[in-house]
């Protein structure tokens, strides 16, 4: 019996447990309410799925009687209203089950240490409740367990040494809770685990050697904001598959080991915010494919290794806020601000124009070079003495640090039941938008008023885990009138143990401008009204702005890198806003939660005929591209056509079919909508009629296109930068506004 991602609401029926042949119950995505029914009249049935409702446990009876079902293997209860303790009958469940899943309800009290019965499960997910106290040392009986997830608790205690004990565990989570202690030595005789997660909790002590002995680590090991200590041990290089790498903020100190370079697979390594000092190791210059890293708030000394120039696949390098000396390399990442963070380290020197360092002063004299040194020297025992001071008072205010921090598990939490009810299901009806990375509906939640906007994340595609991270951070770290509020997130786990991520946005009522531009049917988006040149001017305003806001406004810059039509919304003034920053390049470490491992983004970033054509040559990330991508769109309002249109071949594009054409042949590539509208002011139609409206309309029409030509330059230092355009922009619309008297 499979009803699920209904409308169905009111108690599941009692009367069903005379189903006597029922195998399967799914009843998933619906409104169901009130007490889970006794089910144990049902001796063929293999799996209840009951998640994502609003049900509740009562007592709990139903749990007792589930042991009469001898072929049950799966019970979901996942995201529902379930709330008291978990009794001891949990240990009462059939042998024949294999997964568990009582995630994201309100279930408190202590986890029952009867719940080691159940030695044949294989997934067992606890995680998004009230549970408390020390996890069971009978956790460890359940030498079956693959997949352990207990995170967003409120454990405690110390994690049992009998955890050693699962044998076939790949995938460990017990983050945001209030674990202490050390971490266990036993963790290492976990053979097959592929990917631990330890953060966010008050564990202390020294990484255990055993553990890193674990070549199976390939996922990621995240041990990041706790209270670590010592150093980092030699045999981390053992790590030879690890992809993932995140030790930040704790209290580790001493020398990096130079083993670590052994971790020739890391694609992310953050080690911020510790007491590590010396130089950064050579052996560093072997993890090639590395993706961001960060040694940030150390106290690392000596100079940055020029290896470091030849690391293509580096999009974040930051090194900021140690005692690093010397000259900056200059080639390769270092030719890009929105790569490298060095700011902090105040003997660094270079002549690179983009970090704006001092000049490296080789015939500076001796006596003034000795003075600046034992100046140093003088305050340095001083310094030492208050970072000692304050990195003690950070790490005893850790709970408060965490909850000044902001992030998206700060704001409103959310079900996925909460999600699948605001959208109707998931209703057709209520998609407005999809795309390579997800589908985007509209929603009404009873936390908020009005309607928003949920994208869904396509998990199953390519990259979309670490497009779903992109997008969080650079919404996060960004607010704008013309960017797409963000409301919250929501990362979870559906009935059926599957990941679901979704952001809540605001919604757009009038669509995007790729269904102004080329409407499909008639409806409020297309035919019936076309946009006025007062509109797109209007609209080239609020992209720009919003472009100038991301690439001159924002520590770090942002580069969109996939400016399109589609990605321009417009609100119920038709003021434009950008959305999608699922392929946005920014320099903050984005990967807090590593319940996926990073996927690289291969190939060039955007959508075909917006791309700027250095991407495809292999050029890193940058502002110009989107530069040339803000062109293309001005180029596309002003005439009408897509740069994709069947008619640019052979070598013809939409920036040469425009440039061909003016200025004097310009009106006959224009769009004709653009006619301008009684909104405008009544500007005659013939823009060749010689009239002094009709000139100043022109003259605003010749300024746009030349300032989209000189965007969408083919070579990026012909390209004006995003304030310039912004100001020139500004510019042509008081010029238009002044044609109304």
């Amino acid at each position: 019996m499979i009803f699920l991602e209904n409308q169905f609401h009111g108690q599941i029926p009692a009367s069903l447990a005379n189903a006597t042949n029922l195998m399967v119950k799914d009843l998933r995505y619906n409104s169901f309410h009130g007490i889970v029914p006794s089910l144990g009249s049902l001796p063929n049935l293999q799996e209840l799925n009951l998640g994502m409702n609003q049900l509740e446990a009562g007592d709990w009876s139903f749990l007792s009687s589930l042991a009469n079902c001898t072929r049950l293997v799966k019970l979901s209860l996942s995201e529902n209203k379930i709330q008291g303790t978990l009794p001891s009958s949990i240990g009462g469940l059939p042998n024949s089950l294999k997964v568990l899943l009582l995630a994201g309800n309100n279930i408190s009290g202590t986890i029952p240490p009867e719940i080691g019965h159940l030695t044949n499960v294989t997934v067992l997910y606890l995680g998004k409740n009230q549970f408390i106290g020390s996890l069971p040392d009978t956790l460890g009986n359940l030498s079956r367990l693959v997949l352990l997830s207990l995170p967003q608790n409120k454990l405690s205690g110390q994690i049992p040494v009998s955890i050693g004990n699962l044998s076939q565990l790949n995938e460990l989570y017990l983050q945001e809770n209030d674990f202490s202690g050390p971490i266990p030595e036993a963790l290492g005789y976990c053979k097959n685990l592929e990917m631990l997660n330890l953060s966010w909790n008050s564990l202390d002590g020294r990484i255990p050697k055993k553990l890193l002995t674990l070549s199976s680590l390939s996922m990621g090991m995240d041990l990041s904001h706790n209270q670590l200590s010592g150093p980092i041990p030699l045999e981390i290089g053992g790590l030879t598959n690890l992809g993932l790498l995140n030790i930040s903020n704790n209290q580790l100190s001493g020398q990096i080991p130079s083993t670590l370079g052994q971790c020739v697979h890391l694609e992310s390594l953050h080690m911020e915010g510790n007491l590590l000092e010396g130089k950064i190791p050579n052996s560093f210059a072997d993890m090639r494919g590395i993706i961001e890293q960060d040694l940030s708030r150390n106290n690392l000394s000596g100079a940055i290794p020029e290896w470091f120039e030849s690391f293509s696949s580096l999009n974040i390098l930051n090194l900021s806020f140690n005692n690093l000396e010397g000259p900056v390399p200059t080639g390769g990442i270092f030719q890009s601000k929105s790569t490298v963070y060095i700011q902090g380290n105040k003997k660094l020197c270079g002549s690179s124009p983009l970090l704006k360092l001092p000049l490296c002063d080789s015939k500076a004299s001796r006596k003034k070079h000795t003075a600046k040194i034992l100046k140093f020297l003088g305050l340095s025992a001083l310094s030492l003495l208050l970072l000692s001071c304050l990195a003690v008072i950070l790490l005893k205010k850790k709970k408060v640090k965490r909850e000044a921090q902001p992030s998206f598990k700060e704001l409103k939490k959310l079900s996925y039941a909460d999600i699948v009810k605001a959208t109707n299901g998931f209703s057709s009806s209520n998609l407005v938008g999809s795309g390579k990375s997800g589908l985007v509906y509209r929603a009404r939640f009873e936390f908020e008023e009005h309607t928003v906007a949920v994208k869904v994340f396509k998990l199953d595609q390519l990259g979309a885990p670490k497009s779903f991270l992109a997008e969080c951070e650079a919404l996060r770290n960004t607010r704008h009138r013309n960017l797409v509020r963000v409301i919250t997130a929501c990362s979870t786990f559906d009935a059926s143990g599957q990941q679901f991520k979704a952001l809540i946005l605001e919604y757009m009522p009038n669509g995007s401008l790729e269904s102004w531009l080329h409407p499909t049917k008639l409806s409020k988006y297309g035919l019936k009204s076309p946009l006025s040149l007062g509109s797109r001017i209007t609209i080239a305003v609020d992209i720009a702005s919003a472009l100038d806001y991301l690439h001159n406004h924002c520590m770090p810059a942002v580069a969109h890198c996939d400016l399109k039509p589609s990605n321009v919304l417009l609100d119920d003034v038709m003021g434009a806003r950008l959305a999608d920053f699922g392929l946005a390049k920014f320099l903050h470490n984005f990967s807090h939660s590593f319940h996926q491992s990073s996927t690289s983004l291969l190939g060039p970033r955007g959508s075909i005929g917006y791309i700027a054509p250095e991407y495809g040559f292999g050029s890193k990330l940058s502002t110009e591209g989107d530069v040339y991508s803000y062109g293309i769109i001005i180029l596309e309002m002003l005439t009408g056509k897509r740069p994709t249109d069947e008619m640019f071949t052979d070598g013809l594009n939409l920036h040469k079919f425009v440039e061909q054409a003016f200025p004097q042949k310009l009106t006959e590539v224009l769009d004709p909508f653009i006619v301008p509208s009684s909104e405008d002011g009544d500007v005659p139609n013939n823009l060749d009629h010689e009239n002094n409206a009709t000139d100043g309309v022109k003259s605003c029409i010749v300024h746009l296109v030349k300032l989209g030509l000189s965007c969408s330059m083919e070579i990026p230092k012909d390209r004006p930068t995003m304030h310039d355009v912004y100001a020139e922009v500004i510019t042509i619309k008081e010029a238009f506004a002044a044609l109304h008297g």
